[in-house]
């Protein structure tokens, strides 16, 4: 009997043992969603400060997680930081621009990203929304197999919009090929002239619901006309308004499927880059027009998310980071009356500029942090940069990244899981310059090239100036008053800081 009891203990003590194990392992190697936005600025959602449009789901996570309020993208433009969020490293060492369509792949395979980290960490991993790193080598042929692309950077599976939404091929790309194609009808594209008879936006503007500016204006697809010429690929060409609702089915799919398994998703949204076009389901929901009505939509999507970890009862063993890839603008190519029906709403908040910009605008972006259980609930002023996800997350899930890797992402782990207050010393914000933070000091680096027209014609204001910035953002958050000659030895610090980081 004796015996007996002894073998019921060591049993249970066994028990307890893998219980604990799991729960250890479980907080070791959380599933990791990323929800970005794009040109989402600062004020464009209700938890900072925006009334004219409501986000609910967006304002429960904030809530209930951390909500940073000097949190940046690495810079002020969607590509560059979509490098330096997968790689680790700022865009400017890879000299990566805004892409065209049919650019080829950006990120070498064989670099070191975060999906492939989190691959060899025993996830499944997943790109479901906008690429715009490119694709192939150069010569895409969009009726074959495409590649190398996402599945070649670390990612399981890839359900991808290839560049934006305003650029052709208006097609998906599933783990490198169109679906729905119809082989009797192939896809061209070119970006150097015109190619077949499709009409475009300057030829035939009476078919169009909503006009654009001649950069905008080559090929009609479904009503809205693109950057670039296209033909063929008639039945896998996607309808704008039903993007949303494709993507989600997607996200949804790769959840429930890895449900029992770690899981890496990474869901860069559409929205609410141009063309605005929302889902009848989403169209009039704000008094801000389609611009509006395509962050409500956004919010929807966000839900849509997390009530399914909710339902699938995995939420206490999920982190989500929901952040934007640049800061605002609301003209950008299209007539959709985002300047006339803005209303007094303010999408940089209190800040100056927005997307393209240098000032503050440009990168500080609504930033929030999110793990029922794990995370406590609050606000963080931490100045912190999306360059640093990779770092950090491998320091989440236990990973050592090889020498030479990642060599800007620094591992502030405890900042974006809310235990610490203190954020990074110095921050770059790239955009078509330099700049540097440090505290509440802000240098903006001399741009000796003239503002470009088109530039100036997105009436955002640049922060580009032939002489150094210096801003107090603890006394002048809006930049309005360069204090460089005040301070000349601050300058000179923060110019040779910055030196040493482009090194």
């Amino acid at each position: 009997m004796e015996r007996k009891n002894k073998g019921y203990i060591i049993l249970l003590l066994i028990t307890l043992f893998a219980a604990g194990w799991r729960d250890v392992a479980a907080q070791s190697r959380p599933n990791i969603i990323i929800l970005y936005a794009d040109d989402l600025g600062y004020g464009d959602v209700g938890c900072y400060g925006a009334s004219a449009v409501k986000t609910p789901n967006i304002d429960h996570l904030a809530a209930r997680g951390i909500r940073f309020t000097d949190a940046h993208c690495s810079a002020a433009t969607c590509t560059p930081s979509r490098v330096s969020l997968l790689t680790g490293i700022y865009a400017f060492r890879r000299k990566a621009a805004v892409l065209p369509g049919d650019a080829p792949l950006l990120i070498q395979p064989g670099t070191v990203t975060l999906p492939g980290m989190l691959q060899q960490a025993g996830y499944a991993t997943a790109v479901i929304g906008k690429w715009h790193l490119g694709l192939g080598n150069g010569v895409i042929d969009w009726n074959g197999h495409i590649t190398p692309g996402p599945n070649e950077l670390g990612f399981d599976y890839s359900f991808i919009i290839p560049a934006t939404t305003d650029r052709v091929p208006t097609v998906f790309v599933e783990n490198g090929r169109v679906p729905n194609l119809d082989t009797s009808d192939p896809i061209a594209v070119s970006y150097a002239g015109k190619i077949g008879d499709e009409p475009t936006g300057l030829s035939d503007p009476q078919l169009l619901k909503q006009r654009a500016d001649t950069q905008h204006s080559n090929t009609i697809v479904n009503g809205i006309s693109r950057i670039g010429f296209m033909t063929g690929g008639k039945r896998a060409r996607w309808v704008d308004e039903e993007i949303p609702m494709v993507l989600n089915g997607k996200a949804k799919d790769f959840i429930i499927q890895h449900k029992s398994q770690p899981f890496f998703l990474y869901y860069p949204f559409p929205n609410i880059h141009v063309p605005r076009a929302p889902n009848r389901k989403f169209a009039g929901t704000t008094k801000l027009g389609p611009r509006g009505d395509v962050i409500v939509e956004m919010d929807w999507m966000v839900g849509e998310v997390t009530h399914l970890l909710d339902s699938l009862g995995i939420a206490e063993n999920t982190l989500i980071i929901f952040s934007s890839d640049n800061g605002p603008v609301l003209d950008d190519g299209y007539e959709d009356h985002a300047v006339k029906l803005n209303n007094g709403h303010q999408p940089a908040g209190i800040f100056r500029g927005g997307k393209y910009s240098a000032f503050e605008a440009g990168t500080r972006v609504s930033t929030i942090t999110y793990w029922p259980g794990t995370i406590k609930p609050g606000v963080s002023a931490a100045l912190c940069s999306q360059v640093d996800l990779l770092a950090s997350l491998a320091a989440l899930t236990g990973r050592q990244l090889p020498a030479g890797a990642a060599q800007d992402s620094r591992n502030e782990l405890d900042v974006w899981l809310g235990r610490l207050k203190q954020g990074r010393q110095y921050l770059l914000e790239e955009s078509y310059t330099l700049s540097l933070r440090k505290g509440t000091w802000k240098y903006i680096a001399p741009q000796e090239q003239p503002v470009p027209e088109w530039l100036k014609n997105k009436k955002i204001e640049p922060g580009l100036e032939q002489v150094p910035q210096l801003y107090d953002l603890q006394r002048d958050p809006r930049e309005a008053h360069n204090v460089a000659d005040q301070h000349p030895e601050i300058v000179k610090a923060l110019k040779a800081e910055l030196e040493k980081i482009k090194l």
